[in-house]
């Protein structure tokens, strides 16, 4: 059984016989005249199928003779020459465990006749596709709906709660693509700090990191590269990527290559001339500490918030020692003031989405999300201090640094997926040397 179909069962398992699951797909969205984007499929929809093509609608009836109905589109041989094949309504019968398939342009007809007599629809529609159609799911009857018959009054009940907190545990099959994206991306990493140099510009270590993830299987990247030298990490999500990388300066990156759908989210933080400066080597260690006494905090059985306040820490008392924050270590924290330069939290789930699914508190509740063998999630302390920050002195100014691992949660501890991308000084210095060599 392949693990779409584990997925499936494991979703109906959570439902009942009265139940009725139904999962949109994404539908192309055009760039501009007939040219339409890179097609992504909505990551609930492929979690639960594996299928790739736009324009579809599965439907999980748990119970059913045929409990797995997917809408989608036939084969069409003129638009198959122009645009690419599709499986069409016997390839997923015959290849994708599709119970029963039916074209997509009969999807408002027949929807409803799918519901038979079940009372509670449980829908993802992540884009609002059909929101407006609910309503009438509600109310519609059958054409065969006499007057004396027993009524249905159905209810709607949104779907999404329950596959993202089955998103947040990984299985084996997750584990091993999310694994090969780290490997592409600390490779991609690698061959940006060795690329690197005064004045080349942001947009080639960008183009540097794409071409290198290509090599070990990955079309494309996760979210947008951020490639930010000098004052531009100052922006966390900093895409423009253009601007020359000036000597003395520090250039962050946070890349992530995407492999069959997972992502890999990696930060790393180096000198644009391949040796820190006292400043930026004081800075970075504090940060490289923060992370690292968050990731020796992983287990089974720790709270999501205690990698925060660990890593917060550190850092507050970190920039105390160097002067940038004044006062007592317990008031500063208390006062959150060294938010001021840290900005961000710990980090996120990670897997079919860089920003992945699932809560990091417990449903009604206040109490944490506690750890769990199969867990992936990135953690990334960063230190950022504006060029034109008159209050710290000069040498700290316009230096922004971000060190981000991805960390998988074992049934003892924990697996840094991503420590092999140069991450202490000594092996920054050592990796961009080569290059110079």
């Amino acid at each position: 059984m392949t693990p779409y179909a584990l997925r499936r069962l494991q979703l109906a398992s959570q439902l009942d016989s009265d139940s009725v699951a139904i999962i949109v797909g994404n539908i192309e969205q055009v760039r501009n005249l007939n040219i339409s984007y890179p097609f992504h499929q909505d990551n609930d929809f492929y979690y639960l199928t594996g299928f790739n093509e736009p324009d579809c609608v599965c439907v999980i009836r748990p119970g059913h003779d045929t409990p797995y109905v997917m809408f989608a589109r036939d084969n069409d041989s003129y638009q198959e020459v122009q645009f690419g094949a599709r499986a069409g309504l016997k390839g997923l019968e015959q290849n994708h465990s599709v119970d029963k398939a039916i074209d997509i342009s009969e999807f408002e007809g027949t929807i409803i006749s799918l519901f038979e007599k079940r009372h509670k629809l449980y829908i993802s529609d992540n884009h609002g596709r059909f929101h407006n159609q609910l309503g009438h799911w509600l109310t519609a009857r059958q054409p065969d709906h006499a007057f004396d018959s027993v009524k249905v009054y159905r209810s709607i009940h949104q779907l999404s709660p329950m596959i993202a907190q089955m998103r947040v545990i990984k299985d084996e099959h997750e584990l091993s693509l999310i694994k090969q994206a780290a490997e592409a991306s600390i490779n991609g990493h690698i061959a940006v700090m060795k690329a690197c140099a005064p004045d080349i510009n942001e947009r080639v270590l960008s183009a540097t990191f794409n071409r290198t993830i290509s090599d070990y299987g990955c079309d494309s990247v996760g979210y947008g590269n951020i490639v930010a030298s000098g004052n531009n990490g100052i922006c966390l999500h900093y895409e423009d990527n253009n601007q020359l990388c000036k000597d003395g300066d520090m250039v962050l990156t946070d890349l992530g290559g995407e492999y069959q759908h997972y992502t890999a989210d990696i930060s790393r933080t180096f000198p644009v001339n391949g040796k820190f400066s006292d400043a930026q080597a004081a800075l970075y260690q504090i940060v490289l500490n923060a992370l690292d006494a968050s990731i020796s905090l992983v287990k089974p059985g720790a709270k999501w918030n205690t990698l925060f306040e660990a890593n917060q820490r550190v850092l507050a008392q970190g920039l105390l020692d160097l002067g940038i924050l004044s006062g007592d270590i317990e008031d500063i924290l208390a006062n959150e003031a060294q938010r001021e330069f840290t900005v961000h939290k710990t980090g996120h789930w990670m897997g079919l989405h860089v920003h992945d699914v699932g809560s990091y508190q417990l449903p009604s509740s206040d109490e944490w999300t506690v750890l769990e063998p199969n867990m992936v999630f990135t953690i990334e302390p960063g230190v950022y201090i504006p060029a034109d920050c008159d209050k710290v002195d000069e040498k700290w100014r316009g230096i922004a640094i971000r060190i981000e691992d991805d960390i998988l949660v074992t049934e003892d501890g924990f697996i840094n997926l991503t420590e092999r991308a140069p991450r202490t000084i000594a092996e920054i210095e050592a990796c961009m040397a080569e290059s110079h060599s």
